[in-house]
């Protein structure tokens, strides 16, 4: 059974965090002022609603919102990685013009971390911080990609418990033509039997 819950109000603040520095998103938003949008995670659901100045709030789960958008949690990975096809993953339900909105803007907005770092630490120290960061994040995924080549390489020729996809064609096809030689074997031994009687 889904439930409705409102976000916890550091998500909305997040979101507006984002919107507050990008006039043009908040000028699309204002479009769409005083609409609401429910977004349905199949167990749990939410809503925000358009402020006049564009920014968001928690909506109450009463009113009826002016589009839903459906999330299968088994997408969220695939949502994630990829904020430019995040849409295609969804199903969408009401308003297509505010569905598009939320899409545009879920692909072009940005968090920009090292602006907010340089208010805290400066923005020397903020900038080494970001590119640290971002080298750990590539480390990280480098090394885990050779990680995994190395175990499927290990696994398909070094301790040979995984088969390459061609080679398990091969095998079979071998297979069927042991198989079909070994019948027309069978089918010799039967008429040289049938003569020698």
């Amino acid at each position: 059974m889904m439930t409705f819950s409102p976000l916890p109000p550091v998500l909305p603040a997040a979101i507006n965090h984002l919107l507050a520095p990008e006039a043009w998103a908040r000028a699309r938003l204002i479009g769409h002022s005083g609409k609401i949008a429910r977004f349905d995670l199949g167990v749990v659901a939410f809503a925000v609603q358009v402020e006049p100045d564009g920014l968001v709030r928690n909506a109450d789960a009463e009113t009826p919102p002016q589009v839903t958008i459906r999330i299968n949690p088994a997408q969220l990975p695939l949502i994630l990685q990829n904020r430019e096809r995040a849409f295609s993953y969804v199903t969408i339900e009401g308003d297509a013009d505010f569905a598009n909105t939320i899409s545009q803007l879920s692909q072009s907005l940005r968090w920009d971390a090292e602006a907010d770092l340089a208010r805290i630490v400066g923005a020397i120290a903020a900038v080494r911080l970001v590119a640290g960061a971002k080298a750990v994040k590539e480390t990280i995924t480098s090394t885990g990609q050779k990680l995994a080549e190395t175990a499927a390489e290990y696994f398909l020729e070094e301790n040979p418990m995984l088969k390459r996809p061609q080679s398990v064609r091969d095998f079979a096809t071998d297979v069927a033509r042991l198989r079909d030689d070994v019948e027309r074997m069978a089918k010799r031994v039967e008429r040289l039997k049938g003569k020698l009687q």
